[in-house]
């Protein structure tokens, strides 16, 4: 079992930044891969981006893409989101999961096993 604790939302007028932090405890030798998820009211949870644990390589939505960073820190236990150029259609609970399997691609929901409790991240003048 992993472990998640996602920190950093809030609220931010657009064209802001903001910088989301998931700290990761327990089994995380066994992740394959790190994302980021959100989820806006009335809407299904989305991908956001993703992380090889291994590899470090990342990949995102088009609709973030050019806009936000994953990093993670040295010694790979805190994952980040870094949010430029915000929109209101931003707006959302953002969540971090970790996937223990391996798969070509990391983009759907059900690849992960431990999700994080959410962090509100709104996007308003």
């Amino acid at each position: 079992q992993v472990q998640l604790v996602e920190s950093g939302g809030g609220l931010v007028q657009p064209g802001g930044s903001l910088r989301l932090s998931c700290a990761a405890s327990g089994r995380t030798d066994r992740t394959y891969a790190m994302g980021w998820f959100r989820q806006a009211p009335g809407k299904d949870r989305e991908f956001v981006g993703v992380m090889s644990r291994t590899t470090s390589s990342t990949y995102y939505a088009d609709s973030v893409k050019g806009r936000f960073t994953i990093s993670r820190d040295n010694a790979g236990n805190t994952m980040y989101l870094q949010m430029n150029s915000l929109k209101r259609e931003d707006t959302a609970v953002y969540y971090c999961a970790a996937a223990s399997a391996y798969y070509l691609l990391y983009r759907d929901t059900y690849k992960y096993d431990n999700w994080g409790q959410g962090t509100q991240v709104t996007v308003s003048s």
